[in-house]
């Protein structure tokens, strides 16, 4: 026969155990809205990605990173912002698309490109080694512009490209120095495309920037002359 201590025990175990089993649900449901939340709460893409003043009208901290990518590795602003429209329409959380077979069974990704700059998985660990941090997230604007910043930087060392042709930093972007170097982009029609499409809208989108720049230089109430100056 069971003590009246061994029942007070027994309860208070048996509500432990309950408990902790709630607990253990609660953190697991928060951790799956806390991944869901990233992409809800992302910037929606920007109406109109045909004019760099809209788009920094629509997210004037965009214009922010991109310069402070350029200060630091010297890959213009109009370039930086080009290879995200081409890469990800301005996209957060986009991946590539899986294969299905019989229509409804999902399959593998066919890379692991991610984010805004569609970094894969190899080069974002180098960049996070090297430029980045643990924190670095390619759904982020501000490590996306910072990370096609210190790529083109890297191209420019390895392969010898100016910074300012934007057509063949996006060949090395997407082939790697070595490819660029041994002329892969030149067989991959669809490439060659890509590569046209950036350095046209990047020179487009230097023209826009030109005319609109000022709007976006010295805005906020700490930014004062002489230590800002548009």
């Amino acid at each position: 026969m069971r003590s009246p201590v061994d029942n007070f025990i027994g309860c208070f175990t048996s509500s432990s155990s309950v408990a902790l089993a709630r607990l253990r649900l609660w953190a697991s449901l928060a951790f799956v809205l806390l991944l869901s939340g990233c992409a809800t709460f992302a910037p929606n893409p920007p109406q109109d990605q045909s004019n760099i003043c809209e788009i920094f009208r629509e997210q004037p901290s965009w214009y922010d990173y991109a310069q402070e990518s350029e200060e630091k590795w010297g890959t213009p602003i109009a370039t930086q912002m080009s290879f995200i429209q081409q890469e990800s329409s301005f996209r957060s959380h986009i991946r590539p698309d899986r294969k299905y077979y019989l229509g409804f069974i999902p399959g593998p990704r066919p890379s692991s490109a991610k984010g805004y700059a569609q970094a894969q998985d190899p080069v974002w660990e180098e960049y996070e080694d090297q430029a980045g941090s643990l924190f670095s997230r390619r759904t982020h604007m501000k490590h996306a512009t910072d990370f096609i910043g210190w790529y083109n930087r890297r191209s420019q060392q390895q392969a010898g490209i100016s910074l300012s042709n934007p057509e063949h930093l996006y060949y090395a972007y997407h082939e790697g120095a070595g490819g660029y170097q041994r002329g892969t982009y030149r067989g991959k029609p669809q490439v060659l495309s890509a590569g046209r499409q950036v350095a046209a809208r990047a020179n487009r989108y230097q023209a826009q920037l030109n005319a609109c720049e000022a709007e976006f230089q010295c805005r906020k109430f700490y930014q004062v002359w002489p230590f800002c100056r548009s």
